[in-house]
């Protein structure tokens, strides 16, 4: 099933050990001189304390971050020569870190020191003064551009950019984490390494931060480069039309913005479907009749003030302009802000996104290393239309691939680095100066050549080189499955949470339109969501197959036949899926249990449950004694079209 409904829906939907190369704080930036000879051919090693402007007043952070593994101590020396903190707990990988903090530091030198056990005798301790003053310095100050620009994009500051990522979504594999809207992450200073860097309280502003799925890349992007000075920009592009994938047409930066007039646009109409089967996805399209559409668009300029000028500029400047178009252009574009990177441990790091050919964007926060208890895992965040933001693991439910040339390139990728010249202008680098470049080398047309299967048994080699159990990849796979329809719960409850608070009913949106509307039907119905969690359920049922067709992958028991290895698979598959368990909220506001064989057994009902006019027990495919909400226009599209 998995092979049907990717082809048949894509026809439908429109689409710190280079010491000499130390990164810090303006205030205690490294030079050459700071590093010896010899530890120069080691991997890039990058620095960071904060604030911008360490003092007595505020705390301060100090990260250590390095691109290969060692065992080793971050400790924070007070001017007294007493040590105020240290950890030797090692993050991540690549890049790995260390942080520490001093809640009140103490005005005068400060020393931090890395001391690693396996480093070279010469290197092994890496040290670094940090002059914290008594009263606080000035904070920087508004400038022409949308923030001053102090620093440039290298190795050191794209680990750096990784390690806050990381750090910023960091719990636990058992935990649960999913936040209302994305300030509640950035606004927490135990997770945000740059909590008020600036020394401007930036963060305690109350700003709302709300990124749907294509904005969270960016929004973070620019919020890293905004503490740091460093360049940002983004492009405006098409949604991909007429069998072509997507184009960027403008670029705007930091430097040259995007001028607050107003223009007049000239759209193609959507390419629709005939509203039968699922969704009615699987249909062929009508014919593409094209419209002019003309709308006036105009705004406020930016706001004066540092802070509020970048408040604006996120949440109305981006997030009007970038969506899922900007993550799936074609491979070989050039004029893009992301490029595609090789499937490897090294280019897979915290920072890097993935573009779904249907235009879902996540973007990867951390890794976790195969053991022998566990396979290896790559682990990444999104946004969804109703403003929350939560984990999700690598695997085929959550992470779509398909290859067709009218929905651009899907895959993982970076962003384009951003260079500023003599004269102060900002460009982005070529694909050919990518890999020309030393701090970086990694773009890669790889993903472009891969089909369905060969990407994901690429991923599996990635994650786990060594061969799996297939009993433990079994029940890995489940419980993915599992956190997924607990997801589903969370999106279910916030759409029955708006009707009950007085929300209106929600016109359903016209064929393959009802994935790409605004409003309360974008925020609170569910087709892409369950899009997606019905291609889970099939790559859970088609699990026992896949290890059959690919043993080799797998552990296989001695003394066992591949046919018997499936038929223990296909059993175990059974038992976990009646005894896993998970309860909604139902209409009367009481708690009904479901075990995931009941989303297998209501699968066909599923398959139209998306709709937010719908009461919860419709929504879960208890169609038998449900009472239904119907939209205000009395419609209901389904697979025969309405009833």
């Amino acid at each position: 099933m998995l092979p049907e409904r990717l082809s048949t829906a894509a026809a439908a939907i429109p689409a710190l050990m280079v010491v000499c190369a130390l990164v810090l704080s303006p205030n205690s930036q490294a030079t050459a001189e700071d590093a010896p000879a010899q530890c120069q051919d080691e991997a890039g090693l990058a620095v960071l304390s904060s604030p911008i402007a360490p003092w007595s007043g505020a705390p301060l952070r100090v990260v250590f971050a390095v691109e290969k593994p060692a065992e080793g101590e971050l400790t924070l020396i007070t001017p007294q020569g007493e040590v105020a903190a240290k950890s030797d707990q090692r993050f991540g990988g690549p890049p790995y870190f260390w942080l520490a903090e001093a809640a009140s530091p103490a005005a005068g030198t400060w020393q931090a020191k890395l001391t690693r056990a396996d480093a070279a005798p010469e290197c092994r301790e890496v040290t670094r003064d940090i002059v914290v003053q008594r009263k606080q310095p000035p904070p920087p100050r508004a400038a022409k551009s949308v923030w001053p620009l102090r620093d440039a994009w290298t190795r050191e500051t794209e680990n750096l950019f990784a390690v806050w990522i990381e750090k910023l979504f960091d719990a636990p594999l058992d935990q649960e984490l999913s936040w209302k809207a994305m300030d509640q992450v950035l606004h927490d200073p135990s997770r945000n390494i740059l909590f008020n860097h600036l020394g401007l309280r930036e963060d305690e502003k109350g700003a709302i931060i709300q990124p749907d799925c294509a904005d969270v890349p960016y929004f973070l992007r620019a919020y890293f480069a905004f503490k740091l000075g460093l360049p940002f920009g983004y492009s405006k592009c098409t949604r991909g039309d007429g069998g072509a994938p997507p184009k960027c047409v403008q670029w705007w930066n930091v430097v040259k913005e995007e001028p607050a007039a107003t223009v007049t646009q000239t759209v193609a109409a959507r390419r629709m479907a005939q509203p039968t089967g699922f969704f009615g996805l699987f249909a062929a399209p009508v014919a593409e009749p094209r419209a002019t559409v003309r709308r006036s668009v105009s705004g406020p300029r930016r706001p004066k003030g540092l802070v509020p000028g970048f408040q604006y500029y996120l949440n109305m400047t981006i997030a009007d302009a970038v969506h899922s178009g900007n993550a799936r252009t074609a491979a070989e574009d050039d004029n893009t802000d992301y490029y595609l990177v090789p499937l490897s441990e090294d280019s897979l790091r915290p920072g890097t996104i993935y573009a779904d050919p249907y235009g879902h964007v996540l973007i990867l926060v951390k890794r976790l290393p195969q053991t022998g208890d566990r396979a290896g895992l790559f682990l990444a965040v999104d946004g969804q239309p109703d403003g929350t933001v939560a984990r999700k693991r690598f695997w085929r439910g959550n992470f779509l691939f398909a290859q067709d040339p009218a929905l651009g390139s899907p895959g993982f990728k970076r962003f384009r680095p951003i260079v500023r010249e003599k004269n102060g202008t900002l460009r982005r680098l070529s694909n050919d100066e990518i890999v020309k470049n030393t701090d970086y080398g990694d773009y890669s047309p790889e993903q472009a050549a891969l089909q369905v299967e060969d990407f994901y048994d690429r991923m599996d080699d990635v994650m786990s080189p060594a061969p799996l159990d297939p009993m433990r990849a079994l029940k890995e796979a489940i419980t993915a499955l599992e956190e997924q329809v607990k997801a589903r719960v969370n999106s279910v409850e916030n759409g029955r949470q708006y009707l009950a608070g007085g929300g209106k009913n929600v016109d359903m949106p016209d064929g393959a339109s009802i994935f790409e509307t605004t409003g309360a039907w974008e925020d609170f119905a569910t087709p892409s969501r369950d899009l997606r969690l019905l291609i889970a359920v099939d790559v859970v049922r088609g699990f026992p197959h896949r290890v059959g067709r690919r043993p080799e992958r797998y552990a296989m028991p001695q003394g066992k036949s591949a046919a018997e290895v499936k038929a223990e698979l296909e059993a175990t598959l059974a038992a976990e899926l009646a005894a896993r368990k998970f309860s909604y909220t139902r209409t009367d506001d009481s708690q009904w249990t479901l075990t995931l064989k009941h989303v297998l057994d209501r699968l066909a009902d599923l398959e139209m449950a998306y709709n937010i006019n719908d009461c919860v027990e419709l929504r879960w495919g208890r169609r038998r004694t449900a009472r239904k909400r119907r939209p205000a226009s009395g419609a209901h599209r389904t697979r025969s079209g309405r009833r």
